[in-house]
């Protein structure tokens, strides 16, 4: 059986911010990025089950993608070109983030990118817990920092 979370960080995640500003790929973010999309999808859904608007693995809603764009990538010319090569040609959507896996990814490192707390240590499972939910699921979100949350961080460190 595939182990999801491993194939996902070392064929998904590692390859897409290396892709980003040198400041965007860190081992914490690599660490992060692919517990938060095994937490949002289990890397299984690329639309929401419930019907919802989020898309992608990572499960952003487009009114985030396009606030993303609209308030800050369109004001780092570094990071665009980055996201513009990602999407190989194709404008930038939220309909992007379910055709193309990397640039999903990509638009999730933006939103922890624009976070105003550091990232939790690269080895800490119980900060990533707490980080997606604060910065990433929000408050408001329907996620909790549970035994099963902080384990899939934990897988996600250990891929």
């Amino acid at each position: 059986m595939i182990n999801l979370i491993s194939e996902a960080k070392h064929t998904l995640v590692i390859p897409t911010l290396a892709l980003l500003p040198a400041a965007m790929n860190t081992p914490s973010a690599v660490n992060g990025l692919t517990g938060i999309g095994a937490r949002e999808s289990a890397y299984l859904y690329r639309h929401q089950i419930s019907g919802g608007p989020a898309l992608g693995y990572w499960q952003m809603e487009p009114a985030t993608h396009d606030d993303c764009w609209r308030n800050f990538i369109r004001y780092r010319l570094d990071l665009q070109t980055a996201l513009l090569k990602i999407l190989g040609g194709n404008r930038p959507s939220a309909d992007q983030m379910v055709a193309n896996d990397r640039y999903a990814c990509a638009m999730a490192r933006v939103k922890v990118f624009r976070a105003p707390a550091p990232l939790p240590a690269a080895d800490d499972a119980v900060g990533w817990a707490r980080y997606w939910k604060r910065h990433y699921n929000s408050q408001m979100g329907a996620g909790s920092v549970d035994d099963a949350t902080i384990a899939l961080f934990q897988k996600a460190i250990a891929a």
